[in-house]
Formats: C-alpha cells, structure tokens, sequence
C-alpha cells in the first residue's frame, strides 16, 4: 500500500469517528471499518467527501428522510445507504 492511500485511510477513519455526535460516530465508524480495505483510491477520495457533510444530512439521507443537500449517485453513497448498522 502506498504511503498516499494509507495517509488517506488514517484521515478517513480519525474523521468517521470523530464527528461530534455519538450517534454518527458509531455508524460512520462502524461503516468505515467494514468497506476502508475494499475501496480503491477513487472511492477514498469520495469517502473523504462524503464526510464532509453535517451529522443531520448524513443521519436523514442513511434513514430515508429528507435532506438539505441532494447526494450524488455514486459507489460511496450506495454502500452507505444499504449499510447495515448493527449494535
């Protein structure tokens, strides 16, 4: 692994788990920890991305609710809207 997508990685996982809310830091952790050693290096990029959108965005689009931003259509998103989030 290159020291590029590992640097990558370490971003993506300090950033799931850190959010600000418990709730999301246990579903984006749990979420990055499932699919981070599946992803190629286009796909970090968008879940680097994908993370950058607030809590409440984030928390409606997984439950199917409304949003004040619309997602792209796109692998991260897909992945994330068909995770399966268990305690």
């Amino acid at each position: 692994m290159s020291l590029y997508i590992d640097q990558l990685k370490k971003k993506i996982i300090y950033r799931s788990n850190y959010r600000g809310t418990k709730e999301m830091d246990k579903l984006l952790g749990a979420f990055t920890e499932k699919y981070i050693n599946q992803l190629e290096e286009k796909d970090l990029i968008q879940l680097i991305e994908f993370l950058e959108i607030d809590d409440n965005n984030l928390y409606n689009f997984y439950n199917g609710l409304n949003t004040d931003i619309e997602f792209k259509n796109n692998k991260i998103n897909s992945l994330f809207k068909s995770f399966k989030f268990e305690k």
